[in-house]
């Protein structure tokens, strides 16, 4: 499997109606991006076929300017962390190459792809200190990655790093960085509500609104209406 085969099987699904669907979310304008203009269901499932592809040939699926073929790149990298039959040598390869080339993940959809498997699950019997380096990143994409991949240790009922790096980027200038925020403190918050309530009660008058709204959410009627009070006093 070659990067090569990858990009003629994808070619083969080029519909120009989807170009405007793929820049809605595509919010990063860093002038080298272009769209084939492939369904996002025919990206996801041509990168399972292609699942086994050596990581030399994702690689040079990163390098493209194609928005869909580095989508591709690291979906197949995210089913190959997936794989419980992927060897921890394997699954470090995997982690060290998403750190690598890490500029050529620059939306938040990449990030969401693959953040939680390829470096929260590697991290679940590691030192977690890259994350905080991350979440001190110029990049917002690098900080996003930060907090998204805690979601593998929430998972474990383990939330201690989700608030940890949540107070970091509470006050963040970017808008994709604070709903990321917002939406892994209320994922946090369903394990463990005191720890919640507590980040609220810290932050409930300087946290942007996208943050407050995302992390309230799911929380009853009562708890929301109490928090909306606390804000605006």
């Amino acid at each position: 499997m070659t990067a090569e085969q990858f990009t003629e099987k994808l070619s083969s699904f080029i519909n120009e109606k989807e170009i405007d669907k793929v820049e809605k979310f595509f919010k990063g304008n860093d002038g080298i991006t272009k769209h084939f203009g492939v369904k996002f269901g025919d990206v996801f499932k041509i990168a399972k076929e292609f699942s086994a592809m050596p990581l030399d040939e994702v690689n040079k699926l990163l390098d493209s300017d194609f928005y869909e073929i580095r989508m591709g790149a690291v979906s197949i990298m995210d089913f190959q962390a997936g794989n419980k039959k992927t060897s921890a040598e394997k699954k470090k390869e995997l982690f060290n190459l998403y750190m690598l080339r890490h500029d050529r993940l620059n939306n938040w959809d990449f990030v969401d792809r693959a953040a939680r498997n390829i470096v929260g699950e590697y991290l679940i019997d590691k030192p977690r200190n890259i994350l905080y380096q991350l979440a001190k990143s110029e990049s917002p994409w690098e900080r996003r990655t930060a907090i998204v991949s805690t979601h593998a240790f929430i998972r474990k009922n383990d939330t201690d790093d989700t608030f940890a790096i949540a107070e970091i980027l509470v006050h963040d200038s970017d808008g994709l960085v604070n709903k990321a925020v917002g939406s892994w403190v209320r994922e946090a918050g369903k394990k463990n509500p005191e720890r919640l309530y507590h980040f609220l009660d810290q932050y409930i008058k300087t946290m942007p609104a996208v943050t407050f709204s995302y992390a309230t959410e799911k929380l009853d009627t009562e708890k929301k209406k109490y928090y909306k009070e606390q804000r605006k006093r």
